[in-house]
């Protein structure tokens, strides 16, 4: 159980403004950072259970900025369907396998997340090719968001490729970020382990996460989006690597 007016706690709140501030500026972000940086303190699974309210919130406010979410579910259902299925079966190893290899796991995952984002080259999918992709996506995605508590790879570089306007990839991906929040905690109660005492910090935990998303809106105005990037990726780098050897060195 968190206590409040801990280290631990306000570390937690700290977490979420950063990770807040990171989707606020980039769009994306947030379970990525918060799971990178909670992972340090506690456990992969702690650290899920304490993202899902504040994950969903933020996601859901990103899903309704634009007018064309109907249209979106029509055109991305089936991949949906596959970050369902994917993050249930996914699920198991973040409820059944040790810590030492659930953490490895979720370095990994950062560090490939963050070579994607310095060195992944831009490209283009047409959209004839979605019927046979988004499910392969979908259910990839799921796998690694019910593995690790990451959503982003492969979803976010596959819709990013989709060729969609600039506030149609913002609601997608809200889409996508939402159905991955309400599968993972669907995984961790199927699986006996979401961890109630967890429900009113991260309840609270939105109010740093949403502040952060208003900071990091106006920030997003005055700074070079290309330089964010760079550090942000650089950033998680590091954290991933933390993680990830952690317990070969303790």
């Amino acid at each position: 159980m968190i206590e409040f007016l801990t280290l631990n706690f306000f570390l937690i709140l700290i977490t979420f403004f950063i990770a807040g501030f990171v989707k606020g500026v980039a769009g994306m972000g947030l379970p990525t950072i918060a799971m990178g940086i909670l992972s340090i303190i506690m456990s992969p699974l702690s650290a899920a259970s304490l993202l899902i309210i504040p994950s969903f919130i933020t996601n859901v406010w990103q899903l309704f900025t634009g007018p064309k979410f109907l249209d979106l579910i029509k055109r991305f259902w089936v991949m949906m369907i596959g970050i369902v299925i994917g993050t249930l079966a996914g699920s198991w190893f973040l409820t059944s396998i040790n810590t030492p290899y659930s953490s490895i796991g979720l370095g990994l995952a950062l560090i490939l997340y963050s070579l994607h984002g310095l060195f992944g080259k831009t490209f283009s999918i047409s959209s004839k090719f979605e019927p046979k992709l988004s499910p392969i996506i979908g259910l990839a995605t799921g796998l690694l968001n019910g593995a690790t508590g990451i959503f982003t790879l492969p979803a976010v570089p596959y819709i990013q490729a989709l060729n969609l306007s600039k506030d149609d990839l913002i609601q997608a991906l809200g889409l996508s970020f939402t159905v991955s929040t309400i599968a993972l905690a669907t995984g961790l109660v199927k699986g006996g382990v979401f961890q109630m005492d967890n429900i009113l910090p991260s309840t609270i935990a939105i109010i740093p996460a949403l502040l952060g998303m208003w900071v990091g809106s106006i920030v997003r105005k005055r700074i070079s989006i290309k330089t964010f990037r760079i550090c942000f990726f650089i950033f998680i780098a590091i954290i991933g690597a933390e993680i990830a050897f952690h317990p070969f060195l303790s």
